[in-house]
């Protein structure tokens, strides 16, 4: 049962209930959900609404406002509230990254590079509204004059906005956040980042290999730190036949921000001229037309 233990209890510390520069092992005192060797399951209140939504088993709920029912009719709200914020939004792109980057490191500046390169090309640019490489593209779009989109998230250990979010959406559930990532921009660069910008990552690309949305620029910036996950999606990945040769195509590895707005405004461009064309098509003809 020893594998289970320590299976559960680093699973709950990774969860996020203690930092990580205060984690000294799995057996910290207080920290943990314990499984015991009789499998006796300790019940501990979520913290976050998503964990509450998510937990089972978990307490029957007398109150119907702490009913999924409920929280169902929540979550329709938190939609709502986020596409009638952005139905402004024409073109954007998402730019995901590390809360743990400093200004001072070369991937911040590169961000808000980037940033200020698109916002002068008209495109609106979102992030999680966090710090690190989050607030880098926000301040980059706001300095250059676009429009500078922050969609932040209830966690365990608050996150707050950062100062460059000009259009602040804050939301519980990182199912209706991840949406309006997806149905809002029109590309993702992603950044060095940890498990929610691999999460943002796969999300998109699972989405795009399964024709669930059109296909738009993945861009991993940094050929240094996403090589390593490049080789092993080829060799392991690729190799074994579980991903066809293609499906690695859906991404784009760089380190230029100046390749990066433009293959976004390429795409940008060849995407709106598509679905021109199929309006066009699919226009009724002309009473001229049909006398021909």
């Amino acid at each position: 049962m020893a594998g289970l233990r320590e299976r559960t209890e680093v699973g709950h510390l990774a969860a996020g209930r203690v930092p990580p520069s205060q984690v000294q092992d799995s057996h910290q005192a207080g920290a943990t959900r314990v499984i015991d060797d009789s499998i006796r399951n300790v019940y501990v209140a979520p913290v976050t609404e998503d964990e509450k939504l998510l937990q089972f088993p978990g307490p029957s709920a007398a109150d119907f406002t702490r009913t999924d029912t409920w929280r169902v009719l929540r979550i329709m709200g938190e939609f709502i509230e986020g596409f009638d914020t952005l139905a402004w939004v024409q073109k954007a792109v998402t730019v995901f990254g590390s809360a743990r980057i400093g200004p001072d490191d070369p991937q911040y500046k590169k961000a808000e590079q980037v940033a200020g390169l698109l916002a002068k090309a008209g495109f609106a640019v979102i992030t999680g509204a966090g710090p690190g490489i989050m607030e880098a593209a926000n301040k980059g779009a706001r300095q250059a004059g676009g429009r500078s989109i922050g969609c932040n998230i209830e966690l365990p250990f608050e996150q707050g906005t950062n100062p460059y979010v000009d259009t602040a959406i804050h939301f519980r559930y990182f199912m209706v956040r991840k949406t309006m990532f997806i149905k809002y921009s029109t590309a993702f660069l992603i950044f060095p980042g940890g498990y929610g910008t691999l999460d943002e990552t796969f999300d998109a690309l699972t989405l795009i290999q399964t024709g669930k949305i059109y296909q738009f620029p993945v861009i991993l910036f940094g050929r240094h730190y996403w090589a390593g996950l490049i080789r092993w999606l080829q060799a392991r990945v690729l190799g074994e036949g579980k991903i066809s040769p293609g499906d690695l195509d859906l991404m784009l590895l760089t380190d230029d921000p100046e390749e990066a707005a433009r293959v976004v405004i390429t795409a940008y461009e060849a995407q709106s001229q598509a679905v021109n064309e199929r309006a066009r098509a699919r226009k009724p003809a002309s009473r001229e037309r049909l006398n021909d």
